[in-house]
């Protein structure tokens, strides 16, 4: 029995356990995959174990490699906090995007989960405005995590980022209360023939929900609103709602607009994969905590569990393999 293990082979393993591919568990730990690899095979032989069933098709965790992980987990967990207790219990940034925020966004719902969960850690929220603009403060350092859109990111910023699928938010629309279709109590997407939906195309912080909204539009052969300068708040939302009488794209679970109702899209019910989103070095006992909120809320509510009739981009598809 190894007297010690160095926290890089049980992080390599853990790694590689969560994406089940060698060269993308590399990507997000930033090491050669030949390196990984020696790495999980010395982890193997040090405890006695085969963690994986290899083959040149798939990587499964054997029985004994299930077993391990969780208590990987919480050794990393507490190597982690260990770590942050060192440099002065530096707070955990975390990115919700918009202060136009509800009870069942998901990003909310973590961080509430995760301070309750871990109460003596400081978990300080920003409100960057999406993805976008986040994703340029994760690269730079000023954030640690944020929630959104990962396909919707350029290629440079997701290869110097690293991203975990959380949750399908069904998509809906805000309608001005003057709005023929703000009867209805549901919106198929066919009923938004002939209406232009705003889809935040004026927002740079948000390119990544816009070029999603576009996606949707183009393939329902809908039309999108011209670009208006974005508004901030509840409030202002309500305000710009009724000056343009527009639909505007977002997702359900969100706040109650002033002068509007939101109205789920169905037929068929288009999605948007949330996910978590950080730097891949990222060690820090409050993102342990929203990882484990994401498994813990995830599991009980079946928050990847796809509707049967649904819409969702390829990329976006892709994601959950990785």
């Amino acid at each position: 029995m190894p007297r010690d293990l160095h926290p890089r082979l049980l992080r390599g393993f853990a790694a590689t356990a969560e994406t089940l591919h060698f060269g993308r568990a590399a990507e997000r730990l930033h090491v050669a995959q030949q390196a990984l690899s020696r790495d999980v095979r010395a982890l193997e032989l040090a405890l006695g174990l085969r963690l994986f069933d290899r083959s040149t098709r798939s990587v499964r965790l054997t029985p004994e490699g299930e077993r391990l992980l969780p208590k990987v987990r919480r050794l990393l967990a507490l190597h982690d906090e260990l770590l942050a207790e060192q440099s002065g219990h530096r707070p955990l940034l975390v990115d919700l995007n918009n202060d136009v925020t509800g009870d069942d966004l998901t990003a909310v719902r973590l961080l509430a989960a995760a301070r309750a969960a871990r109460p003596e850690l400081e978990l300080l929220a920003r409100f960057h405005g999406g993805l976008t603009a986040a994703a340029a403060e994760l690269t730079a350092h000023r954030l640690d995590v944020s929630f959104g859109r990962f396909a919707g990111l350029s290629a440079g910023l997701r290869s110097e980022l690293a991203q975990l699928p959380v949750r399908f938010e069904a998509m809906a629309v805000f309608l001005p209360l003057g709005h023929r279709l703000a009867a209805l109590s549901e919106v198929p997407l066919s009923a938004l023939a002939g209406h232009p939906v705003d889809i935040c195309a004026g927002n740079p912080a948000t390119t990544e929900w816009t070029a999603l909204g576009r996606r949707l539009l183009d393939a329902h052969g809908l039309l999108a609103a011209a670009p208006h300068s974005p508004p901030v708040g509840v409030e202002e939302v309500g305000h710009y709602l009724a000056r343009h009488g527009e639909a505007m794209l977002t997702t359900t679970g969100g706040p109650g607009i002033p002068g509007a109702v939101t109205r789920p899209l169905v037929d068929p019910v288009p999605l948007s994969l949330v996910s978590l989103v950080h730097r891949p070095e990222l060690r820090h006992p409050g993102f342990t905590a929203l990882r484990e909120a994401v498994a813990e809320l995830g599991s009980r509510e079946g928050w990847l569990r796809r509707p049967p009739v649904s819409w969702l981009p390829a990329e976006d598809a892709a994601l959950l393999e990785c």
